[in-house]
């Protein structure tokens, strides 16, 4: 099949011109239009929105518009600069083994498929349809299928997520490219213009499904409920997979993209003593407002921040102690949700629909996890920062009741070290509990933490507050392990044939980033396939 994605432009004269505007003239095409004719003085003028960005840095927040302006009429659909994309089929052709239905996994069988070579992807968890069906009893009945979650299953941890699609990544790959796939799979063309594109997680299973029915159409496969158990290699080749039912599946070129909560397989990894690497990572809580606070604070509105303001979002970083404590994933008209792999732990992240409408804002606070701040979890080498992870995720279980419920505290009780007496309502489905954390945190996070929120008021008056409250924990960040491979062939260096990939390997950081660490994989299998 055939993707277009481009219609190249006639032979024209244009020019690229900068506006901004007040939020509901932006959002009047007609306005915009006319604000382009007095600025440019055409008398016939046709454009095309190329950027749109949000100033809030006056007294009044300002649209910023970058458009493509010309006398002639402008054909552009989707604006990409590389050509149409062409899938073909691909059922006889050589195969080549994915392991991970995530952004990494399925963006890396687009490009096997576009240039000749038969993906045979196997997931661990559910077709996304059906693991819906398992966070609905995550949620209301606090049961964890470890193989179907938040984390785990058809799309993978970005799936159920606000859909972020920024990345300072770009020198990765094309990131026009990426977002152009996501629109041919039904996302609107909107995100190729927004400064901060995101999806929703009401938008993106329809969107992944739309990816899996384009792999399935070439010839390509994608296998369901296939949790790997082990790895066939011999002579230190890879060989093929086994899969907990027994099966061998045979493979000569295997991209590993499991994601950052796949323990067992770091776990099957070391024990046949093949090379990872400990990879620090960050972790702490999540902290939520009410969005109104929010939009206050950052548009300088009142409560109410008007319709054609979307509503607003954050980024806050600050050194504490040689070490940075910053925000991650802000939610924005979000929820908290529970994103445990396994019964007995406790884990919080957060997702936003596509219309960002809920009354919470919500958003990670996390502090840089190295080497010298566990000295107790050195003994099990490569894996240790994951031990913390699951010794601090236990530990929040334990506190919480032992099920989903999840361990809180006020912000400004949490600051000033009191336990507090009440909690607010929480867009956190399976509640939380009113519990001591600047006491149970590790000291090196909770110092940071209380730190990092006081110098956080200073730069939004009113961050402080016990309107707002925190819950515990915060630990999915990244990727506790590295999975090495060489710089130019993307290559394991112990084990050939092994293409560590994406998120879980230690080498992307969100669903952009993991999409185009997953082509550079399949592009350096293909150039390993051709020698």
């Amino acid at each position: 099949m055939r993707l277009r994605f481009v219609v190249s432009l006639q032979i024209m004269s244009f020019k690229d011109v900068e506006i901004a505007l007040k939020p509901e003239e932006a959002s009047d095409m007609q306005m915009v239009h006319k604000v382009l004719t007095k600025k440019t003085n055409m008398q016939n003028v046709h454009f095309s929105l190329l950027r749109r960005s949000i100033d809030a840095r006056g007294k009044t927040p300002l649209i910023r518009l970058k458009c493509r302006v010309s006398d002639q009429p402008l054909d552009i659909d989707v604006h990409a600069d590389f050509e149409s994309v062409h899938y073909p089929s691909v059922s006889q052709a050589k195969e080549v083994l994915i392991v991970g239905a995530g952004p990494a996994g399925y963006f890396a069988a687009l490009k096997l498929i576009e240039n000749g070579y038969k993906p045979i992807v196997i997931e661990r968890g559910k077709v996304v349809k059906e693991r819906r069906k398992d966070i609905s009893k995550l949620h209301t009945k606090h049961i964890v299928h470890p193989d179907s979650n938040y984390c785990f299953g058809e799309g993978g941890a970005g799936t159920f997520s606000d859909g972020k699609l920024y990345t300072r990544s770009t020198k990765r790959g094309d990131l026009k490219r990426i977002l152009s796939i996501l629109v041919s799979h039904g996302a609107k063309n909107d995100i190729m213009i927004d400064a901060h594109p995101h999806i929703g997680t009401n938008k993106l299973p329809k969107i992944v499904s739309a990816m899996r029915e384009t792999i399935e159409s070439c010839g390509g496969e994608v296998r369901f409920e296939t949790r790997i158990t082990d790895f066939v290699i011999e002579d230190n080749e890879i060989k093929g997979v086994t899969t907990a039912n027994g099966d061998v599946v045979k493979a000569t070129h295997v991209i590993l993209a499991t994601g950052h909560s796949a323990r067992d397989i770091f776990e099957r990894l070391h024990k046949k003593k093949v090379l990872i690497e400990a990879k620090p990572f960050a972790l702490g809580v999540r902290v939520e407002h009410p969005q109104r606070l929010i939009d206050v604070l950052q548009y300088n509105c009142g409560e109410d921040r008007g319709r054609d303001l979307p509503a607003a979002s954050y980024g806050l970083v600050h050194q504490v102690q040689d070490k940075g404590v910053y925000s991650f994933c802000m939610c924005p008209g979000g929820q908290i949700v529970p994103s445990a792999t396994e019964p007995g732990k406790v884990v919080m992240n957060g997702m936003s629909t596509s219309t960002r409408s809920s009354r919470y804002a919500n958003s990670g606070m996390v502090v840089q996890v190295e080497k010298e701040d566990i000295p107790g979890f050195k003994s099990s080498g490569p894996l240790m920062f994951l031990r913390f992870q699951q010794h601090i995720e236990r530990k929040m279980c334990e506190l919480a009741g032992g099920d989903q419920t999840a361990p809180a505290q006020r912000l400004l009780d949490f600051v000033n070290g009191k336990l507090s007496p009440e909690l607010n309502k929480s867009s956190y489905i399976p509640g939380v509990v009113s519990r001591p954390l600047h006491e149970v945190l590790p000291k090196f996070i909770r110092v940071r933490l209380q730190k990092a929120f006081i110098a956080f008021d200073k730069k939004m008056k009113g961050f402080l507050s016990n309107d707002a409250q925190i819950v515990a924990v915060e630990s999915r960040t990244s990727s506790p392990v590295r999975i090495p491979r060489d710089n130019q062939t993307c290559e394991h260096p112990q084990v050939k044939g092994l293409f560590p990939c994406g998120e879980g390997a230690g080498y992307a950081g969100g669903i952009v980033s993991a999409a185009m660490d997953g082509e550079r994989v399949a592009d350096a299998v293909i150039e390993s396939l051709r020698v």
